[in-house]
């Protein structure tokens, strides 16, 4: 199968190029009478660029009209990477900050996946990819994507109604219910959501040990959730120069897993066995989240001025039962429990100014957060006695606390056909860590001065280029810095490094449109790159992942997009990456510094078909990638989907078969096998059947603001 798809693409691009030789002319078509002659056209702008940064219409978007949420949307856009487990990516690994209608929306990563999954194409006005972002904006942002909703002004209130059931080895669904009403002053709006059921996941190793025996591990687990969820806010119009937004949430999530692993043991030549155990990890885990958010903006002629507060709290409880027996006499080889309570709080509130002087624009804004994170988890061990006794060597109490003070100074200027930015941020960072169970307490304060630039040049309505250049700072989060173990199985966990530095990158990125063709090229330098690494340990085989600095690493992605026309009934998009990495790498008194080449191919195509129904067929291809230490397999997923609207498309209707050939499971291995000889699979019960529907009512189309949120909140993650 995978074979026949690459030669049609290849087959298909080859009649491409063939015909474009043929003539210039072809560009001027205006229609297309037979699948031969096929032709590279912008009829609809559905790409363009603001300021380098590529902007893409959703609504009225052929492209998405099948897909059921924002999530699937952003999975196929140009320049993004949504992975199994719904995470997103920009520039191959970056986590980007998530904005709607120009201002950030930060949760969880479970919250935030919720709430994209709650928005359907047809309420999305256009999505834009910012990979290289200014110093106006948090320098934790490497990336962007900001999400901008349809908007109307229509007095009276407006409803909508959007299920998902997605079905594979067990059912999943999905219901957001959203109620706005708006008066000439006032514009109400409240969100409920109620998500719950299964799902799966599979981890599998092999292992060749340092005593020569044969290792392997499975684990499956089983994950069944509830989350409720509650939004409300107003946006009052004082009048045509103020206005105030104050709004709640509430999140509250409840999940049982149930993770059933085994390790199983022969020697050399895998005759005899040496060991075969099972081990059971049912866990309980709740979380109760809040935020307040407030805010102001003032605007006269050509000053405007906006005040943002926020306040967030979660509490996170979980408790665990990790049960190990020998499979082949049923003895109870250990057990012990886990009882972990977490809670985070965080204030937050800034201030931003702009000035209009002519055709420049003038901005300035500071920002003061504070973060406090406390971390308890106490274990308890079955002793010889058959009675649960204190285990102060698995046992943590970790606090950390800190505080950024952020400003920023910045110009914008429009002379003739070029768009000159310019700015410079400063963030101040006051940092303690205190490990209380191992009396480790790490203070940091240091000050960093953060510029950026870009230029832009409008040759003319198809032409456009850009170039800019952004330095940027990463600071650890929580996970990484808490030193304490996070179990996957008996012999595997992964444990966090308070001594853990910030990361430092300096990136240009020059990007060029022609019609609807697009074409970036990003290069930088990361200093300081946060890692795991493994340590395996040849006497008790334990494998562990812990955290480090590395020196640096440089990159470069090279990105085309770009749309064609084959018929009146079938249109293609096409998108190729290539992505370069060359990381140093230290590693048991060795240094390893590969430099890695690998490339990413997604097809969309979209066939408009009778009765008003549009079929979309997705491919995707990742080659052979990695790093220094490990090789990651190629891997490719095709997703096919159908979609019709009724009731003058009040009533929306989807279905989507994702993974037909459940073929995007991830496989990596360990390159030096003179360390380690070890190769393992994740995988993630991806291949579905999902059916949406999407039913809008009401007398108005008003979209009242977004909730904001504050930047911290995505590092409590």
């Amino acid at each position: 199968m995978m074979v026949r798809l690459w030669i049609f693409i290849l087959l298909l691009f080859l009649s491409i190029f063939a015909k474009s030789q043929e003539t210039d002319s072809l560009q001027q078509k205006d229609s297309i009478k037979t699948i031969s002659e096929i032709v590279l056209q912008s009829s609809a702008k559905n790409l363009r660029l603001k300021e380098g940064n590529l902007v893409m219409n959703v609504a009225n978007n052929k492209d998405f009209k099948t897909s059921a949420n924002i999530l699937e949307v952003l999975r196929r856009t140009p320049g993004v990477t949504v992975d199994q487990e719904d995470g997103i990516f920009i520039g191959g690994r970056i986590s980007p900050a998530i904005f709607i209608n120009g201002k950030q929306i930060l949760m969880s990563s479970q919250e935030l996946q919720a709430y994209l999954r709650s928005l359907s194409p047809e309420m999305v006005e256009s999505v834009e990819v910012n990979s290289n972002p200014s110093s106006k904006f948090d320098a934790e942002f490497k990336g962007i994507i900001d999400i901008r909703l349809k908007k109307n002004s229509i007095l009276g209130w407006r409803g909508s109604y959007t299920g998902n059931i997605s079905v594979n080895r067990f059912n999943y669904r999905e219901n957001t219910l959203n109620l706005s009403y708006n008066t000439s002053k006032i514009a109400y709006q409240i969100q409920l959501g109620f998500n719950d059921g299964i799902s799966t996941y599979r981890y599998n190793a092999l292992q060749y040990l340092a005593n020569t025996n044969v290792m392997r591990t499975k684990t499956d687990q089983k994950d069944a959730g509830k989350v409720y969820n509650l939004q409300a806010g107003i946006d009052y119009r004082l009048n045509e120069k103020n206005r105030f937004g104050f709004s709640l949430r509430g999140n509250f999530r409840e999940n049982n897993r149930v993770r059933l692993g085994s390790l199983h043991t022969v020697n050399k030549d895998q005759t005899q066995l040496v060991f075969n155990t099972q081990s059971e990890n049912p866990t309980d885990y709740n979380q109760d989240n809040y935020g307040i958010t407030a805010d102001y903006s003032f605007q006269h002629e050509n000053f405007k001025l906006n005040v943002l507060g926020n306040y967030l709290s979660v509490e996170n409880k979980q408790k665990d039962d990790f049960i190990n027996k020998d499979v082949t006499s049923s003895k109870l080889l250990s057990y012990w429990k886990s009882d972990l309570v977490n809670a985070i709080h965080i204030y937050a509130g800034q201030i931003d100014a702009s000035q209009k002087i002519g055709n420049a624009n003038f901005d300035a804004g500071i920002k003061f957060s504070s973060s406090n994170t406390g971390n308890h988890i106490r274990y308890d061990t079955l002793s010889v006695n058959n009675q649960f006794v204190f285990d102060p060597g698995r046992s943590n109490v970790f606090d950390y606390k800190e505080k950024i003070f952020a400003g920023y100074i910045a110009y914008s200027q429009k002379i003739n056909r070029f768009q000159i930015n310019a700015g410079l941020r400063f963030e101040n960072t006051e940092s303690i860590s205190n490990a209380v169970t191992v009396d480790s307490v790490v203070s940091r304060n240091y000050l960093k001065w953060l510029p950026s630039f870009s230029i832009s040049y409008t040759m003319n309505k198809s032409n456009e280029f850009s170039v800019s250049y952004s330095r940027k700072i990463t600071r650890p989060v929580f996970s990484q810095l808490n030193p304490f173990r996070f179990y996957f199985s008996p012999l595997n966990y992964w444990i966090g490094n308070p001594y853990l530095q910030p990361s430092f990158t300096n990136q240009i990125k020059a990007t060029y449109r022609y019609k609807n063709w697009i074409t970036s090229f990003t290069i930088g330098k990361e200093t300081d790159v946060m890692v795991r690494y493994p340590m395996y340990n040849p006497q008790t085989n334990v494998l562990e992942y812990l955290g480090t600095n590395l020196p640096y690493r440089k990159f470069a992605a090279l990105e085309t997009s770009f749309p064609v026309k084959i018929s009146e009934w079938w249109n293609i998009t096409s998108q190729l990456t290539g992505y370069y990495n060359d990381e140093y790498r230290p590693y048991l008194d060795e240094v390893f510094a590969l430099k890695i080449y690998n490339y990413e191919v997604r097809l969309t195509q979209v066939f408009s078909l009778p009765f008003g129904i549009t079929a979309n067929l997705y491919t995707n291809y990742e080659s052979w990638t990695g790093n220094s230490l490990y090789i990651i397999k190629p891997r490719y997923t095709v997703d096919f989907s159908l979609q019709k609207g009724w009731l003058d498309n009040t009533l929306n209707t989807k279905i989507s078969y994702n993974n037909i050939f459940d073929s995007y499971d991830q496989q990596l291995e360990f390159r030096h096998k003179q360390i380690m000889d070890n190769r393992f699979t994740h995988w993630w019960d991806s291949r579905r059947l999902l059916l949406s529907v999407n039913y809008n009512f009401g007398n108005s189309k008003y979209q009242a603001k977004e909730i904001r949120k504050s930047e911290e909140e995505n590092r409590t993650r």
